[in-house]
């Protein structure tokens, strides 16, 4: 009896000591100047069970950055499966051509969706993945066309989010998805800077298709130490694009990566290219958008369909480098699939939305309109998103791919600077988010006890800069090891 007692006692005591450590970190939050206008709320469960182990206000909708990924990827994986892959097809056909008054042979492109398509992570080489399908053509025995190529990029509306402002759009990571999306939906400007506070110049804009597409001009000033400039213009057309702000001074040669218009074009002209260096085209550049349901080809026959990586690894890209593109490019696949229309980001909410509700989840605290978390017009509580990672977690068919897409504490990714030193290091997992005035985390932690915690984290509207507020937020994720 009296060494249960000594038991009962040394667990008390750590249970106590567990949830003194978190107490003391949210009263010096309640404490802190710089929080005294901001909302804020984290929940911790037990991934295993759903059990509340520790929460501050989680009933309360915030805004949630890129931690609203975890909700799009995790509704891909369960409704798509983790070895999906996106199908572009390419098919040859003849088209009267009215100039010549006769009958040509083109080559049509059937955009999946796939954010994949000819993107860097895949790809080292910017030569190597357009060679690789005009050779593949040519083994598959395409004879020359003497017509257009013809790209049908419609399985989506290819429309941003409405609640993206004016200046993310037109910045690489403003870029959306498209039918047929292209190197990852983006284009480099750069810049050559002097001295601080002078004017800063366009030196070069790569790739040479959207060299020549459009005219940029720059306000930009040799100032600080960060990439400060964005970029502003149309995100559907080839109109000026104006770049402004800052980069650091005596510069040469300094990328800017910008959002890219109309990449299925792009592709287009870059084909092209390759279907003439392989004979394979004897019509200089031409290429033009179509809809294949709607168009007068004939003689329809499917030549080739490139495949793309399977999904646990796009989904893996997205949230460890937090790509808004991939995520809306699942959105919208998303909403193509379970609709049976054209993928949008309206109909993609309305699935991931169905998905997460048919588990159980009560979903009134969520308001989408994107799937990256790039608008601040979205909210989410931590209860949600809490619960949303426990039900990944009983679910292995997820858990696995989605696990292995997280940044690793002290290791990989946005949380390679957190919780180093400490046990939380190598046994934290989080996706992390951040815009102006909102950092957020959410995962999964292995305690030192030996359990394993889904946690959410949410900070809106502090007053600090979003340095000091990581440091802040840092303290809670140490302490979350001691439950």
């Amino acid at each position: 009896m009296k060494a249960l007692l000594v038991l009962m006692f040394i667990f008390c005591s750590c249970a106590l000591n567990s949830q003194t450590s978190l107490d003391a970190v949210l009263k010096t939050y309640q404490k802190d100047a710089q929080l005294k206008h901001a909302s804020y709320s984290f929940c911790v469960l037990d991934a295993a069970t759903g059990k509340s182990i520790s929460e501050y206000q989680s009933e309360m909708a915030l805004v949630p950055a890129s931690t609203l990924k975890i909700v799009t990827t995790s509704a891909a994986l369960g409704i798509l499966g983790k070895d999906y892959c996106y199908k572009t097809k390419f098919y040859t056909a003849t088209q009267f051509d009215s100039t010549l008054q006769k009958n040509v042979q083109v080559l049509c492109v059937l955009g999946s969706g796939d954010p994949s398509f000819g993107s860097s992570y895949f790809n080292v080489n910017d030569t190597e993945f357009i060679n690789s399908i005009a050779q593949q053509l040519q083994k598959n025995g395409m004879q020359t066309l003497n017509g257009d190529v013809l790209i049908d990029n419609s399985i989506f509306n290819n429309m941003i989010p409405d609640a993206w402002i004016w200046s993310d759009i037109g910045n690489y990571f403003g870029a959306g998805s498209n039918g047929l999306s292209y190197k990852d939906n983006k284009f480099s400007v750069f810049l050559n800077s002097t001295a601080s506070n002078k004017e800063v110049v366009v030196s070069d804009v790569k790739p040479l298709f959207y060299k020549q597409a459009f005219h940029i001009s720059s306000q930009v000033r040799a100032s600080g130490t960060q990439d400060n400039a964005f970029v502003y213009g149309d995100p559907y057309s080839f109109s000026e694009r104006m770049i402004t702000g800052s980069i650091p001074a005596q510069k040469t040669n300094y990328e800017v990566e910008a959002q890219a218009p109309q990449p299925q074009l792009y592709f287009a002209y870059e084909l092209s290219k390759a279907l003439q260096k392989y004979n394979l085209q004897n019509r200089n550049g031409a290429y033009k958008n179509i809809n294949l349901q709607s168009s007068s080809l004939k003689n329809n026959q499917l030549i080739y369909t490139y495949s793309s990586p399977k999904l646990e690894k796009l989904v893996y890209f997205t949230n460890l480098k937090s790509n808004n593109h991939y995520a809306e490019s699942l959105l919208n696949t998303l909403g193509a699939i379970k609709s049976k229309q054209q993928g949008s980001t309206e109909n993609g909410i309305e699935a991931v939305k169905h998905f997460w509700k048919d588990r159980g989840i009560d979903i009134s605290g969520l308001h989408m309109v994107d799937g990256s978390g790039l608008s601040r017009a979205n909210t989410i509580t931590t209860k949600i998103q809490a619960t949303m990672l426990s039900k990944i977690y009983r679910d292995s068919s997820i858990y696995i791919p989605f696990n292995a897409s997280l940044p690793v504490a002290g290791k990989s990714g946005s949380m390679t600077s957190l919780c180093k030193g400490t046990f939380a290091e190598n046994n934290m997992r989080a996706k992390t988010g951040y815009i102006n005035r909102v950092r957020s985390y959410c995962g999964y932690v292995k305690t030192k006890s030996g359990k394993e915690l889904a946690f959410s984290v949410i900070f809106n509207n502090y007053d600090c800069s979003a340095k000091e507020m990581k440091l802040k937020i840092e303290k809670l994720l140490v302490a979350l090891v001691e439950l």
